[in-house]
């Protein structure tokens, strides 16, 4: 069942059209990755799925409501959590979580009870009675998703969930998307982390400069790539003429899988690369093309954004943590 149906989604401000033209699906009881740099329309978008802005033209549907005609209807059935946390640091966590189901219309009781639930989900019970304000950031997160969490909503819409926090917190973190989504929470999540994306998301859409360029499980978008591949970049004195010299050696080799000039390198797609490397070297030195730089690369997600945006992801804040094994599968 699709709980999230997105079709020819616009947003324009002005001049610049932030969200140009989307569409997308998001399956019931899975978490969508949605990937992009700043700028690329992410949190434009999660805006306009959870109401807090209204499209230019195109259709979104969240749990079977259309965000346009419904919008109370649709704030009855997400949880949302912001880039920036929305808790009050003069109340205590407890405090928090109570205020935030009377505002969805839990009864005092119910509220209270749905908070001593959660605070125990996210590892908060033995601070929830101490002030917000002195919580550490990666508490702070925390108890910002359990406010999102409160009136136990149908799908969890998350911005960025873990920028600014450490990869010790940032590990926590996914630990518990990985247990709500365990236990049945639809979870749609914007994210700049090429490994938070390929840890988490069951499927997973890659939007840049408005568009989503290519989407799929991480599994099928690694295969799509095409064995290993090889990033050759010329010395920093070379020509584009250079660059194209490069290319065309590396279409002359056999049993490649692909070549594309990508900004200033050349890209070999093959299998097992590492036994090609002596080859496509003396190649390049047959064109009299100084080689400033190699790289292999198995198939990752960072290949994958390369290929289809023309560019590398880049984050600046934080380094993203070690890879986790987890139990869970790709759905």
């Amino acid at each position: 069942m699709k709980l999230i149906e997105v079709v020819d989604l616009y947003k324009s401000f002005g001049d610049v059209r932030a969200v140009n033209g989307i569409s997308f699906a998001v399956e019931e009881g899975t978490i969508f990755g949605f990937l992009g740099p700043n700028g690329a329309g992410k949190t434009t978008t999660i805006r306009i799925l959870v109401t807090l802005s209204e499209q230019t033209s195109g259709t979104a549907i969240v749990g079977g409501v259309d965000v346009s005609a419904d919008p109370r209807g649709v704030r009855s059935r997400v949880g949302y959590a912001a880039q920036a946390t929305g808790i009050d640091r003069d109340l205590t966590g407890r405090e928090n979580l109570i205020l935030q189901g009377r505002l969805h219309g839990l009864s005092k009781v119910d509220a209270s009870t749905e908070a001593e639930a959660i605070l125990e989900v996210i590892s908060l019970a033995e601070v929830a009675d101490r002030r917000a304000g002195t919580y550490s950031g990666g508490m702070a997160k925390r108890l910002d998703l359990a406010q999102a969490l409160i009136h136990r909503p149908n799908v969890l819409f998350l911005d960025e969930p873990t920028t600014g926090l450490d990869p010790q917190n940032r590990n926590a973190m996914w630990t518990y998307l990985r247990k709500l989504n365990d236990d049945g929470m639809t979870i749609f999540l914007t994210t700049q982390y090429l490994e938070e994306a390929d840890e988490l998301a069951d499927d997973l859409a890659i939007i840049d400069n408005g568009r989503i360029v290519v989407e799929g499980s991480p599994t099928e978008l690694k295969r799509g790539i095409g064995g290993d591949s090889v990033t050759l970049m010329p010395s920093t004195d070379s020509s584009a003429e250079d660059l194209e010299v490069m290319a065309t050696a590396m279409r002359a080799l056999h049993d490649t899988n692909g070549v594309e000039k990508l900004g200033d390198s050349v890209v070999v797609y093959l299998e097992d690369g590492g036994s090609r490397i002596a080859e496509i070297v003396r190649a390049i030195d047959t064109t009299g093309v100084q080689l400033g730089r190699l790289e292999l690369a198995e198939p990752s997600l960072d290949q994958v954004f390369l290929k289809h945006t023309g560019a590398r992801l880049r984050v600046e804040d934080v380094k993203p943590p070690s890879r986790m094994s987890r139990n869970r599968r790709h759905r």
